[in-house]
C-alpha cells in the first residue's frame, strides 16, 4: 500500500511537472527544471542533462547537479561545465556506442545499469576519473534518451545513484523509476522542441524586422539609421516611466517583459511604410533636389543672362562708340547687372538650402527673381524659374513642398495598413496600434487619425517623443546637422507647451535624464552641451 501511495504521488508531480514544463519560456531554466525534476521523481543523488548538437554530431553537457557534492552547474546557474562534448561517432568513423550516452542517443534505448563498475561494454573511466578526484562513489545509472513528438532523439537525461527512501543508501533504479523517468523525457523533449520553435519563430520575425530595415537602407541610409535608433530610445523612455514613481502622475504605470517586447517590435516597425516613400523625397538634401540637383541648371541660367548682357553691353558699345560719354555709362551699366545677377545666384544657392523658417521679405525676392526673362533652350523668351521650381524656392520650413510633405505623411497610413494586415499572436495585438500612433499629437491636431490625448495609450506617446527627439539630434540626415541637446529639448519643450507631445512623459524624460542616456551612445561629443534644464520651457524640476 505504501508503495502504492508513494508511486501516485509520484504521478501527480509527474503531472505537475508537464503543467510546469509547457508554461517555461526561458530555455535555460526549462532544461534546470526537466533535471530537478527527474532527479527528484527518481530520488536520484546526481544527474545530468545533455542536447545533441547535429551538426557537429556531438552531445554537449547542458545541466548538471550532483547533492552530495554540492555541485550546481549549467542551467540557470552561470556556471559553465567544464567538460568536452561526447562525439556520437570515433575516430574510425563508426558509431560511439561504448559511451553509454552516445549509445542512448544513437539507438534509443534506455540504459538502467545496477553499478557502473561491474558493468560491462561500457567505457566509464570518465566517471572513474571524476570518483577518484571527488571521492565520489558513483553506482547505479539510469541513462534515458529524449524523444520529441516527430520521435526524434535530442537529447539525454542521466541520472546517477538512486537513494533508498529511508536509508537513504545507493540503490538501483527501479522499474518504475524507468518508466517515470522515460515519460518525463517525452514530455521534456516536446516541451523543449516547442520552446525551440517558438525561440526560432521569434529570432525569425525579429530578422523580418530587419529585413524591412535593411530594404529601407539600401533607399536611404538616413531613414534606417532612425529605424535602429528610435527603438533603444523608446524602450529607455518606457524604463525610466517604470521606475519614476515618485510624483509622477504615470506612477501607475507598468510593463511585462512581453508588454517590452511589444513595444519594442512597434518602434522597430513604425516606419516600415516608408519602404514605399519615393527615395527623391525621402532624402530631398535642399529645395530643388530631386533626382538630380537641379540648382546648376539655375546656375546655367544665370550664365545665359550674363552673355546676354554682355552681348548688350557690346552692341550698344558699337553704336554708341567706344570713346563717347555714353561708352562708360554702358560699361558701369552692364557691371552693375552682372553684380546683380552674381548676387541673385548667390542668394538662389542660399535660399535652396532648407532652414526653420524663410522669411516673406527673401520669398518676396525669389519670386521677382523668377520674373526674369530668358531664351530658353527652345529659342523661346521664358520665366527665368518655371512653376514647380518657385514652388520649391519659396517653401517657409525646411526642403519639402506641402505635396512632398503629404508624400512623406502617407507613410504612416501605409504602415498602419502593413501591420494591421498582419494575424499578431495575442501578446503583440497593439504592435499596429503604437507604431500608427507616433505622428497623433496631444490635442488631436496629429496625423493620420487625429487622436487626442485620452485616446492614446502610453506606449504610443513614448514613441511619439522618442520619434520627434531622434530626429532633431540626427546626425545623418542629408539636409540638416544634428542639433546639441539644449537646442533638440529647448523645441521638445516648446512641442510640450503646444499641446503636441505627452507632458508627463517630456517631464519623465528630462527628469530621469533619458535624454543624456541616450546622447553618450549615439551623438557626437560636440552635441553634448551642459543643459540649463531651468532655460527648457515647458519644463519645472
Amino acid at each position: 500500500m505504501t508503495q502504492t501511495n508513494d508511486l501516485l504521488q509520484r504521478l501527480d508531480e509527474l503531472n505537475a511537472i508537464g503543467i510546469k514544463l509547457s508554461s517555461e519560456r526561458d530555455i535555460s531554466s526549462l532544461l534546470e527544471t526537466i533535471l530537478l525534476a527527474a532527479k527528484r521523481i527518481t530520488h536520484a543523488d546526481a544527474g545530468t542533462l545533455y542536447l545533441i548538437d547535429p551538426e557537429q554530431q556531438v552531445i554537449r553537457f547542458e545541466a548538471m547537479r550532483t547533492d552530495s557534492l554540492g555541485i550546481a552547474m549549467g542551467g540557470t546557474t552561470g556556471e559553465p561545465i567544464p567538460y568536452y562534448p561526447i562525439h556520437l561517432t570515433g575516430k574510425d568513423g563508426k558509431p560511439n556506442h561504448a559511451m553509454v550516452v552516445a549509445h542512448a542517443a544513437l539507438s534509443g534505448e534506455t540504459v538502467n545499469i545496477p553499478d557502473a563498475y561491474a558493468a560491462e561494454g561500457y567505457d566509464f573511466s570518465g566517471t572513474k576519473g571524476f570518483d577518484q578526484k571527488t571521492g565520489y562513489r558513483s553506482t547505479s545509472f539510469l541513462t534515458v534518451p529524449m524523444r520529441d513528438h516527430e520521435n526524434e532523439i535530442i537529447g539525454v537525461l542521466q541520472l546517477i545513484n538512486a537513494l533508498d527512501r529511508e536509508s537513504g543508501a545507493i540503490v538501483s533504479f527501479t522499474r518504475d523509476d524507468v518508466h517515470l523517468a522515460e515519460s518525463l523525457s517525452s514530455q521534456a523533449a516536446v516541451a523543449l522542441t516547442n520552446r525551440r520553435l517558438i525561440k526560432q519563430l521569434e529570432e525569425l520575425f525579429e530578422s523580418f524586422i530587419s529585413l524591412i530595415n535593411t530594404a529601407i537602407d539600401d533607399k536611404s541610409p538616413y531613414t534606417a539609421g532612425h529605424c535602429a535608433r528610435v527603438p533603444v530610445l523608446t524602450m529607455m523612455l518606457a524604463e525610466a516611466t517604470i521606475r519614476s514613481k515618485s510624483e509622477s502622475p504615470l506612477r501607475d504605470f507598468e510593463m511585462t517583459d512581453k508588454d517590452m517586447q511589444e513595444l519594442k517590435i512597434a518602434a522597430l516597425l513604425h516606419d516600415c511604410g516608408k519602404i514605399t516613400t519615393p527615395v527623391h523625397v525621402v532624402d530631398k538634401a535642399t529645395k530643388l533636389h530631386t533626382l538630380f540637383q537641379r540648382i546648376h541648371l539655375v546656375d546655367t541660367r544665370f550664365e545665359v543672362l550674363k552673355r546676354d548682357a554682355e552681348i548688350t553691353m557690346l552692341r550698344a558699345l558699337l553704336e554708341a562708340g567706344r570713346d563717347t560719354p555714353a561708352a562708360a555709362r554702358i560699361r558701369s551699366e552692364f557691371d552693375a547687372r552682372i553684380r546683380q545677377l552674381d548676387d541673385d545666384r548667390e542668394f538662389l544657392r542660399h535660399c535652396n538650402i532648407g532652414s526653420e523658417r524663410m522669411e516673406e521679405a527673401d520669398q518676396a525676392r525669389v519670386r521677382s527673381i523668377a520674373a526674369y526673362q530668358w531664351r530658353n533652350d527652345a529659342g523661346e523668351m521664358s520665366v527665368f524659374l518655371d512653376k514647380d521650381e518657385l514652388e520649391n524656392l519659396t517653401i517657409p520650413f525646411g526642403t519639402l513642398t506641402e505635396a512632398e510633405r503629404q508624400i512623406i505623411n502617407h507613410h504612416i497610413v501605409v504602415t498602419i495598413k502593413m501591420l494591421e494586415s498582419l494575424p499578431w499572436p495575442k501578446h503583440l495585438k497593439k504592435v499596429p496600434e503604437y507604431a500608427g500612433g507616433h505622428h497623433e499629437r496631444m490635442d488631436g491636431k496629429g496625423y493620420p487619425k487625429g487622436l487626442t490625448r485620452e485616446q492614446m495609450s502610453v506606449e504610443a506617446r513614448m514613441l511619439g517623443i522618442s520619434d520627434i527627439f531622434e530626429a532633431l539630434t540626427a546626425k545623418d540626415r542629408p539636409y540638416k546637422k544634428g542639433k546639441t541637446l539644449t537646442e533638440a529639448l529647448s523645441i521638445l519643450g516648446k512641442l510640450k507647451l503646444g499641446g503636441h507631445i505627452d507632458p508627463d512623459l517630456f517631464d519623465i524624460f528630462m527628469r530621469e535624464k533619458v535624454y543624456l542616456t541616450y546622447a553618450r551612445q549615439f551623438l557626437d561629443p560636440e552635441q553634448i552641451d551642459e543643459v540649463d534644464e531651468s532655460k527648457i520651457p515647458g519644463y519645472a524640476r
